[in-house]
This record gives C-alpha cells, structure tokens and sequence, in this order.
C-alpha cells in the first residue's frame, strides 16, 4: 500500500515517514497541498495522511480534490487536539478516520491496518468475480455489501488450500452455492462435484449411499453400486446439512476422512478415495458436541477451516441487487417495483433469506398485472410487517441499532468519543455499524 504524508512540518512528515518505512509501507511525502495534489496525480497513492492546518491549503480543500478525482482514495486527517468540528467536517468529505496531535503512532499503525485489510478484501473479492465473469462457470455471485466481500475475500483464501472445511448459516442464505464456488476456483475444478444432503436421505441407506455396497449386501442390492465418496474422487464432496448424520455414521465418516478409504457394504476390501470434504449446516455443532448428538473428534475434523454465511437482514444492501437479478432472470416482459413496495421489502427481515426472495420474485412476476409492483401486490406478511422484528434477536438488534446512532448524533458522528460512550472499542462500533448499514 503505497502512503503520501502531507504536512508542511518537516519534522511530523519525517517522524512519520520514518516509522511507516520500518513498519514495510511504501511512504511518499509532501511538505503542502499543492504538491500533495501533483504527487497525486502522478503517484498510484491508496492512503493519505493530512494535516488539517497548513499555509497553502486546508486539509480539507486538499481531500475534496482527491475525493473529486479518485473517490477510492482513504484518508486519515490529523487535527489540532479537540478540535472536534473540524473533524466532523472531514469525516463528511470522506475521511475514514482522524487522528489528534500529537500523533498517538500504536493508533495510527492500527488505523492503518484496518484500511489496508480492507484493501486485501477488496482485492480478493474482486479476483473472484473476474473469475466468474471470465470464466465461463456455471455461477454468479449478486452482492458489494461489505460482509459479502469479506466472505469471497475469505472463500478467495481457503479455495486452493485442501483442508476440510466447514460452511455455516441459516437455511436458505447460499451455503451451498459458497460450497460449489470453492470448487470451482480450486485446485481441483476439473474434477467432479458431488452434492450429499444427508437430510434427504433415508437412515438405513445412508452408509450404502455414502460409500456404495456390493451386489447382494442387503435386501435390494440387485448390483454393485459406486457410493458418493467413490464417485468424488479427485474432486469434492459435499455434505449438506451435516448435522443430520447419524450417530452411528460418524465414526466410519471419521475413518473415511483419517484414512482415506472406505469400505463398501457387503465388501471386506478398502477402496482409496481421494476428494476434499466440503460440509455445511444450519445447526450448532459445538452445541450437539456439548449435547453428545455429534462427535467432538469428528466436529474438529471437519472444522479446520470455518465459513460463516451471512443472512440477507445483515446485508440489507444487497437486497436491490438481487432483485433486480431474479427480475432479470424470471420476468418475461420487463417489470420493476415503485420506490414503496422496495422500501418495504428492504425492511422484511427475509427469516428464509436469499431463497425466500428468490421464490417471492418468481410469484410476483407471474400473478402481477402490468409491469409495476406496488406495495398492495406484496404478500400480507411483508406488506404489514414493520421494520422492527418480533424475534428476540430482531428486538435486540434493532435496540442496538437506535443506541449507537443515539450515541453517534450526541458526539457529532466522531466513532472514537461515540465508542468510548458506549464503553466498546472504536474497532467494534465500526463492525457494527457496517453489520447495521449505518452511515452518516
């Protein structure tokens, strides 16, 4: 990450400069805003650091014309000590953050860190939708919100790696779809892809469907059949909904994943199998450990690398994108809902998440009259529900919600004093208030 120091003090810009170099930053100085601005244009400069107060420029003069000609440029503004108008007024030009004089480095550094992390996330997220859209493969991923790119940054990472890994989230939130992505930009993407919902399948099958049988080996085994951990050899399996697993099943799935072999029903012969293990589930696993519905030794087996998805409430941002895609693949003529009916929908809390709307998307574009979705055309849950939610955990998240930006407006949206009020750290409000969508 390439830094441009602005500040017309020789002795700030080299103690500053000084202490980035020795931390790995790539440092470029200027000693006021005219040539801060030049260096710009010249210099592929991500994070600036300005001085509020210098004799050719403002500080904020100076960020308006970068903002004006790079809105991705990030800048930390350094003010006089409690001069907290000033820093409202920079956080409003774009600024991520200020810093007071004298320069507090410990501070600094970790501000740093977050935007360059931020960066890396955006990168990688970034690399991933080239690779869709490049790649001629068989997916497309819909969502820019911050938590949707922190999960493709984290798929980005784990993809090439062969480790087991395990994909949690509600049901209906896309774990399935993070599971093929995963495949797809591995390693091993030519291979096959096998799918196993362990919670469609009946008990007393399930050991014949995970590692085949032999002709004869039970009641209606009229052939010798492959089973799905064969059949994934040199790609992936997949084990949906893995908590569903029999008891009994575990230790031979626990086996499988130690030895790499499976033995089939009816058949004293092991079988060498080779395919990197995807699970997913909507339950608590570590609860069903503590409960002894899941073994502990196979729940750590499984869990070496750990995908959080996250519900469609949490990424309310992503909600008009998607839309407009299921719109765009359902629809036969064109149609659009009115400001209202997308406001409303944006409140819903979407309990069954990206499939429910999907679904709502296919039922509305096949009983609207006309190419226009009002309010009245939504079904009476979402037309009547309100945006806050009746679940403990909607209640809690909305209270949450209405303290921070209680906490927020009183310290004139500074987050270090905000943060301080509320008695969390600055690094947790801004978990918050991306997880809330709340910005000034």
């Amino acid at each position: 990450m390439l830094i441009l120091i602005v500040d017309d003090e020789k002795t700030q810009r080299d103690m500053l400069q000084g202490f980035l170099e020795k931390q790995g930053y790539k440092v470029l100085t200027a000693s006021g805003g005219k040539e801060a601005l030049h260096i710009f244009e010249t210099a592929p400069v991500q994070l600036v650091l300005l001085d509020h107060r210098m004799d050719d420029m403002n500080g904020d003069e100076v960020l308006e014309n970068m903002r004006a000609a790079s809105p991705l440029v990030r800048a930390i503004m350094i003010t006089a000590f409690g001069d907290v108008q000033t820093a409202v007024k920079v956080m409003q030009l774009g600024a991520d953050d200020f810093l007071e004089k004298p320069v507090d480095l410990t501070e600094l550094l970790s501000k740093i860190q977050r935007i360059a992390n931020d960066f890396a996330v955006q990168e990688d997220s970034e690399k991933i939708t080239e690779t869709l859209e490049h790649g001629d493969l068989p997916l497309k991923l819909i969502g820019s919100s911050t938590s949707m790119q922190e999960l493709l940054s984290l798929i980005y990472r784990i993809a090439p790696t062969e480790w087991a890994a395990l994909i949690r989230g509600e049901t209906g939130t896309g774990k399935e779809l993070m599971a093929r992505l995963i495949h797809l930009i591995g390693p091993r993407k030519d291979g096959p892809f096998i799918e196993v919902n362990c919670a469609a399948i009946p008990e007393n099958l399930f050991e014949s469907e995970l590692f085949g049988h032999e002709k004869g080996a039970f009641t209606g085994a009229v052939a010798k059949r492959r089973g799905r951990f064969e059949l994934a050899n040199g790609g992936t399996i997949f084990l949906d909904e893995v908590g569903e697993l029999p008891l009994h099943l575990q230790a031979k799935l626990l086996r499988t994943l130690q030895e790499k072999k499976v033995t089939p029903v009816g058949s004293e012969a092991d079988i060498s199998v080779d395919a990197r293990v995807l699970t997913a589930t909507n339950k608590n696993l570590r609860e069903m450990v503590a409960e002894g519905t899941f073994r502990e030794d196979l729940f750590f087996r499984l869990n070496v690398l750990e995908i959080i998805v996250p519900p469609l409430r949490e990424r309310r941002e992503d909600i008009a994108e998607l839309i407009e895609f299921f719109l765009d693949k359902y629809a036969t003529s064109p149609i659009s809902f009115d400001d209202q009916a997308m406001a409303q929908l944006v409140k819903y809390q979407f309990p069954g998440n990206v499939r429910e709307l999907e679904h709502l998307i296919q039922r509305l574009v096949t009983l609207v009259r006309g190419n226009s979705i009002s309010v009245a055309d939504l079904p009476s849950e979402i037309r009547e529900r309100q945006g806050k939610g009746g679940f403990l955990s909607e209640r809690l998240a909305e209270m949450e919600k209405e303290m921070i930006i209680a906490a927020l407006d009183k310290n004139h949206w500074v987050q270090t004093k905000a943060a301080e009020e509320l008695g969390i750290s600055e690094r947790v409000l801004r978990y918050k208030m991306n997880k809330a969508d709340l910005k000034k």
